[in-house]
This record gives C-alpha cells, sequence and structure tokens, in this order.
C-alpha cells in the first residue's frame, strides 16, 4: 500500500498541475514544485532512512513512515495556498523515504528466503499498477473530482498499511550497537541535497556551464568527498565502503539506475506520442497504454521468482532489450508497430526496475539490508531526477513536427545510453569471479 501511494504520487499529479495552479492562484515555475519538492525530499533522506531501520527497528520506522505520509497526504489534500502544498510535499517525500528501503529490508527479513523475491516481487508490482497508470489516475480524478482526490486517496491507505505492519514482528540488525553516525548522515543528506536540487535545476533550464552550476557541481563533490573520507575512519560507518567491492551488487544498481531514467522518460513519452503524434483522443491514448501499463505491472512477481544467480545476466538482458525497445518507438511508422514496441518496453522496464530492487537484496546479509536498499534507492532516485529534467527538457518543445523530433532524439539517447551501461557492465562483470551465495559474499572486510 505504501509503495502504491508512493508512486501514484510520483507520476499522477503531471496532468494535475494546471487545475493546481488556477485553484491556488498560483502560476510559473512555481508549479513544478509540487513534483519536485516531493522528488528531492525523497532522493536527499532515503540513504540515511534504510540504515536508521537496520538499528532502530524496520518495523518501527515502517509504522512511522506510513503514519507521516498519511498525515502529510491529509495536509496537502486541505492546503490552501501554494507553499503549504509544497511544505507538505517534503514531508510527504520524509515519509515516502522511510517507506521504501525500510519496507523492502522488513520483507527481507520477515521472510524465509524461497519467499523473499516473491514478497518484494508483489509489493513493486503492485507500485508498478501506479507507476505505469499514475497519469491517467491523476488526471482521471482531477478531471471527474479534483486534484486533492489524489491526496485524498492515501490517507485510507496510509492507515490500513500502518495497521497492518503494526501487525508483524520487529526486525533490526542484532549485531550492530544502535549509534548512528551523525557526521557520516549529515554530509551524506547534505550532498544529496545539493545534487538533488542541481539536477533538478540544471537539466532543462538552459546551459549547464552556468556559474551558479559549476558552483553547485564544486559543492556537491567537497560534500561527497568528506563523505567517503569520514566513512573511511568512522568506527560504525553509516554505509560501509566495501559494500562497492560488491561486484553483483554494483552492477544491478547501476544497471537499474539506467532502466529508471529510460521508465520515466518512457511514461512521458508514450502517453504524449499516442495523443500527439497518433492523434488518439486521451480515453482512447488511456485505453491504448494499457497493454503497456499491465506489461510494466506484473513484471514484478515475475521479477521475483528469479534465481540469484541469473539475476545480473537477466538485468543485462532487460538493457540491451529496453535499448531496442526504445529505438523501435522512435522509428514505428505505424501505430500498431508503436504499442508493441511500448508493450515490449514496459515489460523488461518493469523486470529491470522490480530486479533492481529484488536481486539487491540477494547479494548482501539481511542484518545490513536497510543500508543497501537505501543505496540502491537513493541512486536510482536521482537518476530517476535526470530522466525527470530529460523528460521536461521534451515537454517544453512546441508542438508539431518539433515536440516529435525532441521525443525521438531523447528516446534514441536513452536507448544509446541503455546500450552503453549494458556493454559496460557486461564487460566489467564478466572479469570477476562470480559471487557465490549470500553468505559467501565478503561484505563484512572494512575497506
Amino acid at each position: 500500500m505504501g509503495v502504491f501511494c508512493i508512486q501514484l504520487d510520483s507520476f499522477g499529479l503531471s496532468l494535475a498541475l494546471p487545475r493546481i495552479g488556477r485553484d491556488l492562484h498560483a502560476a510559473g515555475d512555481g508549479l513544478q514544485w509540487v513534483i519536485s519538492a516531493y522528488l528531492l525530499s525523497i532522493g536527499t533522506l532515503m540513504l540515511g532512512a534504510g540504515r536508521l531501520g537496520d538499528l532502530f527497528g524496520r518495523r518501527r520506522l515502517l509504522v512511522a513512515g506510513l503514519a507521516l505520509f498519511g498525515a502529510a497526504s491529509l495536509a496537502c489534500a486541505l492546503a490552501p495556498t501554494l507553499p503549504v502544498l509544497v511544505g507538505a510535499r517534503v514531508a510527504q517525500g520524509g515519509g515516502a523515504a522511510l517507506i521504501m528501503p525500510v519496507g523492502l529490508s522488513l520483507l527481507t527479513n520477515v521472510y524465509p528466503r524461497p519467499l523473499r523475491g516473491r514478497a518484494a516481487g508483489w509489493a513493486l508490482g503492485i507500485g508498478g499498477v501506479a507507476t505505469a497508470c499514475g497519469p491517467f489516475i491523476g488526471g482521471l480524478l482531477t478531471e471527474t473530482m479534483s486534484w486533492r482526490a489524489i491526496f485524498w486517496l492515501n490517507v485510507p491507505l496510509a492507515v490500513l498499511g500502518a495497521l497492518c505492519a503494526s501487525r508483524t514482528i520487529e526486525s533490526h540488525d542484532t549485531g550492530a550497537a544502535r549509534t548512528v553516525d551523525w557526521a557520516g548522515l549529515c554530509t551524506a543528506t547534505a550532498a544529496l541535497a545539493a545534487l538533488s536540487v542541481l539536477i533538478d535545476r540544471g537539466i532543462g533550464h538552459g546551459p549547464l556551464l552556468r556559474w551558479p552550476m559549476i558552483f553547485g557541481a564544486v559543492v556537491v563533490a567537497a560534500l561527497l568527498t568528506l563523505f567517503v573520507r569520514r566513512e573511511r575512519t568512522a568506527a560504525r560507518p553509516l554505509v560501509r565502503l566495501a559494500l562497492f567491492r560488491n561486484r553483483p551488487y554494483v552492477a544491478l544498481t547501476l544497471a537499474g539506475a539506467a532502466a529508471n531514467t529510460a521508465t520515466v522518460l518512457f511514461l512521458l513519452v508514450v502517453p504524449l506520442a499516442l495523443q500527439g503524434q497518433w492523434g488518439l483522443p486521451a480515453a482512447v491514448a488511456g485505453t491504448a497504454f494499457l497493454a503497456p501499463a499491465l506489461a510494466m505491472a506484473v513484471a514484478g512477481p515475475l521479477a521475483g521468482r528469479v534465481l540469484t544467480r541469473a539475476a545480473v545476466r537477466l538485468m543485462l538482458g532487460c538493457l540491451a532489450a529496453g535499448a531496442l525497445a526504445l529505438s523501435w518507438l522512435s522509428v514505428a511508422v505505424s501505430l500498431p508497430a508503436f504499442l508493441a514496441a511500448a508493450t515490449l518496453g514496459g515489460a523488461v522496464l518493469g523486470v529491470a526496475n522490480a530486479l533492481t530492487l529484488i536481486a539487491t537484496q540477494a547479494f548482501v546479509r539481511p542484518e545490513r539490508a536497510g543500508e543497501a536498499s537505501g543505496v540502491t534507492k537513493t541512486v536510482i532516485t536521482v537518476a530517476a531526477g535526470l530522466g525527470v529534467g530529460l523528460a521536461g527538457a521534451v515537454t517544453h518543445q512546441d508542438s508539431g513536427g518539433g515536440a516529435e523530433a525532441a521525443s525521438d532524439a531523447a528516446l534514441r539517447i536513452t536507448a544509446a545510453g541503455c546500450a552503453a551501461v549494458c556493454l559496460a557492465l557486461g564487460a566489467w562483470v564478466g572479469r570477476a569471479r562470480p559471487a557465490g551465495p549470500v553468505d559467501d559474499v565478503p561484505l563484512d572486510r572494512e575497506p
């Protein structure tokens, strides 16, 4: 339920922004912060949230995250002005930052090993429904009721999710002292906040080589350097740098970042192309998009059944197939061919995104699952920010042939990126000795 609400609020408000502007008497770039503030909050806070769940109780923090998300959704639904709405969206993002990594690590620890992948797969499959159908659900609620209905929907779901979560057993890292690397947490949070703002304001807003952008990049680099130095010397680091020597984990995370960037662009370009390039009315376009949406939704449960030793190879195959599908979309000359490419793209990108979060948990020790999940979610969320920026650059194009050319160019660039990541990671992983079972992955050694 938490994943469904998070993904719905990530993708369901884009069509509601004009109505929000009219109702709250706001206009201009300020409206974009309704979406940006939420995504920036998630990306900034998620890294620390996963490890805090390991230390202080995954159930406790999941319930807290659902409660915060529900309360913030209520504040969003009742917001009288745009600043209040943006502030509530920041709080909503904080709740989401707790739910995702803590929830996945809780599933990893409370389910026996044969069922972990299936449990996480079903959770992510439910989220996939909201991801694929979010724009149309948001548009339908906005047109038939109000944009506030999107937030009202979250409230009972978050309450019910919190009640269900409170009934499970508690889970935490019993082998670690309950002390927090506050210096590392603050440095990482500051670095991610600066990086998120840099991505949000830098892409699609003119030339990148401007003094504010250069200064922001220097600040991000300095903070990340301080964070790495801190983690190398801390007695109980927030993130053990040995995690990044785990080749299967790193390969899956980086491949997932590429897949997530492609997914964001896919979810924006395909529905717009159905209405623009192919001239379908909104209702017909929504019906036509059902096949790609369903293919993406069923990917989560299917990804949960993948064997651990096949995860990396399947992920690289999904990236290759995703590159093919995106290239096909850019050159399709008929609507059936376009929908076939979109359905293939929805299926393989859905599998890739779900597999990123499921399989990475299999390559780390369960007691450190929150740490690994937080790192993975942070990386792919930052990548999603890049995708949002690229997608925004597409939507800012003029209508007509210019918009179509821009969409096709963005699809081809994204396809080339997926193919390049696939080849690079395949060559890198291929040189390494294959990783053994979970207990054989040497994550306990400090660098």
